[in-house]
């Protein structure tokens, strides 16, 4: 029988160190004896005091107790529940001076992971700083000692819910109304059933979908529905799986479609608040901008868009090319991106539905020579396609990526193995005031 590895006992006391360098997920790093110690809310050349919260062989982790020596980068944060709340980790750090941190995380990323550096840094892409975040999933919890309905993210270093009353990142229809929300479900017969919600925005509509592990009493609908129809948001219900949502207000069957539009390409995509869509408009918007500019498609062109989701890179790609084919994992989406291709009169893209982590070759859109690509996969990365690109033949390949490290070990591949050149790199700023680093790579075959 193995042995159980004893919990190794935390100093109990703050320790005094300086801050000299910050992690990828923007923690402040330090070393003690042969020790990294990762600092929760600490800043490059700061010197603090700090807790420790977690302690390994080699590795540390703590939080701050005590700023002795502030970095002229570190600001107020401005939400009141920074302190506690695990939705965000960089509101003490400038918003200027944290894009500039993801940066630098990407082009360290490309330099010891990809073994490569981009001829030209891009400029960051930046847009608002708060009330940006249209999709959430937020817990929901009854805390007995506290007599209280939490609802919201978690707190740092916890599984526990923070006692939040707001939130300045989520889109301000919910985010300024989380007291309310909770107060709601508090009051309905199975308050301690709800163990989560999901939240989803278009440019003018917002869902929810409650998920419940009891049934609702017909007294509890006809308050959520008050509810809905106060704060016009839809609303859904899930008992078990995705296969059991359904709509509770308005009173209409299926999925009422949310929208948004890109008004350069007057286009209109149509989604479900449960499939996948960028979380930050603004930011998405200038993406594809700053993505068709780069891969610069022709009208004589052929492009290949992988893991292209409803079409949000497909459809505007195809107002500039000949013909664009879209590869996507999940058939939900791909049939989401045929709805959206005749909804707008976009009838050179078709679509395809094909697990891009597998061998694909026998598919017929496999087969095919394209001239220019766009990847835009899940942080996971896109090793197994990339190994096919010298069979697709592209001169171009744009890779949109929310992984900085997957992004870098594939650009070793691509630059090292199949002989492309990092011809342009550059972040944008997708969620701010978190570590989450979204990226875009231009390459170019010589």
């Amino acid at each position: 029988m193995a042995r159980r590895r004893r919990r190794q006992k935390l100093p109990q006391d703050p320790v005094e160190v300086t801050i000299e360098s910050v992690s990828h997920d923007g923690k402040g790093v330090c070393h003690i004896e042969e020790t990294t110690v990762f600092i929760d809310g600490a800043l490059e050349g700061e010197v603090v005091q700090f807790i420790y919260t977690s302690k390994r062989k080699n590795v540390a982790e703590g939080k701050v107790h005590k700023i002795i020596t502030a970095s002229p980068l570190r600001v107020e944060p401005e939400c009141l529940h920074f302190a506690i709340c695990g939705g965000c980790s960089l509101q003490h750090l400038a918003a200027d001076q944290q894009i500039l941190l993801k940066q630098n995380i990407l082009l360290n990323s490309l330099k010891h992971l990809g073994k490569t550096q981009a001829e030209t840094i891009l400029k960051p892409l930046t847009g608002p700083h708060w009330g940006y975040r249209r999709k959430a999933r937020l817990g929901v919890r009854f805390v007995v000692k506290k007599d209280k309905m939490l609802v919201g993210f978690r707190e740092k270093h916890s599984n526990f819910l923070a006692e939040l009353d707001t939130c300045k990142v989520l889109h301000p229809d919910v985010g300024l109304h989380l007291r309310d929300l909770a107060d709601v479900l508090r009051a309905l017969s199975i308050y301690n059933q709800i163990p989560q919600i999901e939240v989803a925005y278009g440019d003018h509509q917002g869902a929810f979908i409650i998920r419940h592990l009891e049934p609702f009493t017909e007294d509890d609908k006809e308050q959520l529905k008050a509810y809905g129809k106060k704060m016009k948001w839809h609303l859904y219900l899930q008992p078990k799986g995705p296969d059991t949502i359904t709509r509770l207000y308005p009173e209409e069957e299926g999925f009422v479609p949310l929208t948004y539009s890109l008004p350069d390409y007057h286009i209109e995509n149509q989604f479900r608040p449960t499939d996948f869509t960028q979380v930050n408009m603004d930011i998405n918007r200038k993406m594809i901008a700053l993505a068709l500019a780069l891969l610069d498609p022709q009208s004589d062109d052929k492009v290949l868009d992988l893991f292209c989701g409803l079409g949000n890179f497909t459809l505007p790609l195809a107002q500039k090319s000949a013909h664009v084919t879209g590869v996507e994992g999940s058939s939900e989406l791909v049939i989401r991106a045929k709805e959206n291709a005749l909804k707008n009169g976009i009838e050179n893209a078709d679509f395809y539905a094909a697990d891009l982590f597998e061998d694909v070759s026998k598919m017929q859109w496999a087969q095919q020579k394209y001239d220019r690509i766009l990847l835009d996969p899940a942080r996971s990365g896109a090793k197994e396609i990339i190994e096919y690109l010298p069979k697709f033949q592209a001169h171009t390949v744009l890779y949109v990526s929310c992984n900085p490290s997957t992004l870098a070990r594939d650009t070793e591949i691509m630059v090292h193995k199949h002989g492309y050149t990092l011809v342009k790199a550059g972040v944008m700023d997708m969620f701010p005031h978190t570590a989450h680093v979204e990226s875009i790579a231009l390459f170019v075959k010589q």
